[in-house]
This record gives structure tokens, C-alpha cells and sequence, in this order.
């Protein structure tokens, strides 16, 4: 199988406190990978380990074939995370002609790239306005916009569509999956089971740990279930027993 990402055994403690306990999976290129779990369960804090934001105690993550953090694989990563990173004193195309840049992008790439990307947002309209002035969710779709600019390898969303209401939400993971269908690798946190099931494949989290991982349907169909969100609560059941 052709791999984009492979996690080893990853642990992370803060201080004393152990948060994630011997994080494995494998990413196939060109997939949507979905981390599903509440929030508090350590998809955050996985997802930033992946990009190289955050540094492993312990184990290994290989993106594209090299150790991580590399500074050669983050440029190739798009990253969009929970707290928006935007400039709210500059507007929408202000932050991203400052991005692009930092990005390296060519003036008349960056000019095909933003409007690209502001269209996939559904904030063409918008762009000239201040950052300051947008609501939350238009902050969010902004995010993704800038996480989009550079044409990454990898794309590693943290909770993507949080604030977005659901027509554009929709659109926004049919975009999802057209960038797969140009071999462009996904990673995605969400808590929202609509969007779990949209996944090429999905890893259930509880409590910093994985509880299970499949396709979708697979993981229904293991539990005898008939949707995403009892499958995860039968899973949860049974991590519960092994701990105890």
C-alpha cells in the first residue's frame, strides 16, 4: 500500500500527565483519514505532532518518506488549525498575499491561487473586507483558504468546518474530495458523524487512545451497527471493559 504517512507508537506527556498512549496508523495516498472523537480525546494534539507544530515524547512520524519535523516536508503541508491564525487588522486578500509570499509563490501564481481558493470558500465577495469584521464561521472558511494557498501534498484540517453552515459545509467536502481525486492526502479531526462517514478511512479516539479503525462501513458493520455514532459508543464500551 502506498503510504503518504506512517505514525509509529506515539506518546505525548505534558509534565506528568500522559495525553496520547501509543498512537499507530497508517495514511494512504490520496485519502480523506478521519480522527474521530470528543473534543479532549487528543485528535488536536495528534494532528499537530503530524505537522511537526508539536513534538512526540516518544515514537516516530514519516510524512512522504522522511522523519518528522523535516522543514523540506512542512512546506509541502497545508495546515488549518481550531483557532484561527489570520491577521484581523489586514483583509481577507491582505493575509492571503502575505501567506503566499511567506509560501514563495509567484505574484501571477498567487493571483490564480487566491481567487481559486477564495471561490472553493465561497468568500469571493468578501475578500476586500477586514479580517476583523468577519464572523466566526467566515474566519474559519478563511483558515481553510490559506491552508489550501500553496497547492500542499498534505492537508491536515482540525476540525475544518466547525461555524459553517451545511450547504457550504457539503461543498467544501466535495472540494475535499476532488483534491484526493489529484492525489493530494487528507488528514481531518471532526466529532460530526455526517462528515466521519464521508471518510476514505477513520480511526475512533477516546481518551488518547484508538478504539478502533476502518472504512466507515467496516466499523458498522464489525459492531452490528447501524450508524457511525452507535458503532463509536460500542467501541467506547469495550475499551471501557479492557480497562477496567
Amino acid at each position: 500500500m502506498n503510504h503518504s504517512i506512517t505514525i509509529n507508537d506515539i506518546h505525548k506527556s505534558f509534565g506528568k500527565t500522559e495525553v496520547l498512549h501509543g498512537i499507530s496508523l497508517n495514511v494512504e495516498k490520496g485519502s480523506i483519514y478521519g480522527l474521530l472523537g470528543p473534543s479532549g480525546c487528543g485528535k488536536t494534539t495528534t494532528v499537530k505532532i503530524i505537522a511537526g507544530i508539536t513534538k512526540a515524547t516518544a515514537g516516530s512520524v514519516e510524512i512522504l518518506g522522511e522523519q518528522m519535523p523535516s522543514y523540506k516536508i512542512m512546506q509541502q503541508i497545508g495546515y488549518m488549525a481550531q483557532s484561527a491564525a489570520l491577521y484581523e487588522t489586514l483583509t481577507a486578500k491582505e493575509n492571503l498575499v502575505f501567506f503566499g509570499k511567506l509560501y514563495g509563490l509567484k505574484k501571477n501564481i498567487l493571483k490564480d491561487r487566491i481567487n481559486y481558493v477564495m471561490e472553493t470558500v465561497n468568500l469571493t465577495g468578501e475578500m476586500n473586507k477586514l479580517v476583523s469584521q468577519y464572523s466566526g464561521g467566515m474566519k474559519r472558511r478563511l483558515s481553510l483558504a490559506v491552508a489550501l494557498l500553496a497547492s500542499p501534498t498534505v492537508l491536515i484540517l482540525d476540525e475544518p468546518t466547525v461555524g459553517i453552515d451545511p450547504l457550504l459545509r457539503n461543498d467544501i467536502w466535495n472540494e475535499f474530495k476532488e483534491l484526493t481525486d489529484n492525489g493530494i492526502t487528507i488528514i481531518v479531526t471532526t466529532h460530526v458523524m455526517d462528515e466521519a462517514e464521508k471518510c476514505s478511512y477513520l480511526s475512533m479516539m477516546r481518551s488518547g487512545k484508538l478504539i478502533a479503525s476502518g472504512t466507515p462501513l467496516e466499523l458498522m458493520e464489525k459492531t452490528g451497527s447501524v450508524s457511525l455514532e452507535e458503532a463509536f459508543i460500542k467501541y467506547g464500551r469495550s475499551g471501557e471493559k479492557h480497562e477496567n
